[in-house]
């Protein structure tokens, strides 16, 4: 972690077209990405190359809201998504990019993250720990193998 950069690398037991989905798939997107301790909300996800999103991140315990957006820059399915988040909030200034490649595995899915640009503002590693709880999430997800009733 420097430069204002977190890398994050994991493997799942889950196919990369499953993992993916969940990136973008507003509803399973809502069920992962926010950190513990927050609940999201999705107002725009066209996901597309050129599309925007955009979203909020609320503080169970204070209720203070986070509200956030960018643009897709570059899809590829089931291997590759890369996008811009800026944050609303003119106290954190600038732009992140962020990068999430989708690798076959023989067990399932490798996953890599980075995410670089993280505002001055906030601590890389409370970025980092933000993420790995995310991942923890997106892992629940995922992974559980539920018959069709």
């Amino acid at each position: 972690m420097s430069n204002h950069t977190v890398t994050l690398h994991r493997v799942l037991s889950a196919s990369p077209e499953k993992v993916y989905r969940a990136f973008t798939t507003p509803g399973a997107f809502l069920a992962w990405l926010p950190p513990y301790g927050f609940f999201a909300e999705v107002q725009q996800m066209d996901f597309r190359v050129g599309g925007r999103y955009k979203m909020s991140f609320t503080n169970f315990s204070t209720g203070s809201k986070q509200s956030f957006g960018g643009e897709y820059l570059e899809i590829k399915p089931n291997e590759f998504i890369k996008y811009i988040d800026k944050f609303d909030d003119p106290n954190l200034p600038g732009e992140m990019n962020t990068s999430v490649w989708f690798k076959k595995v023989s067990v399932g899915t490798e996953l890599k993250i980075i995410q670089e640009g993280i505002p001055e503002a906030i601590p890389v590693e409370a970025c980092y720990l933000g993420w790995q709880e995310s991942l923890e999430k997106l892992k629940k997800l995922v992974e559980p193998q539920i018959p069709d009733a």
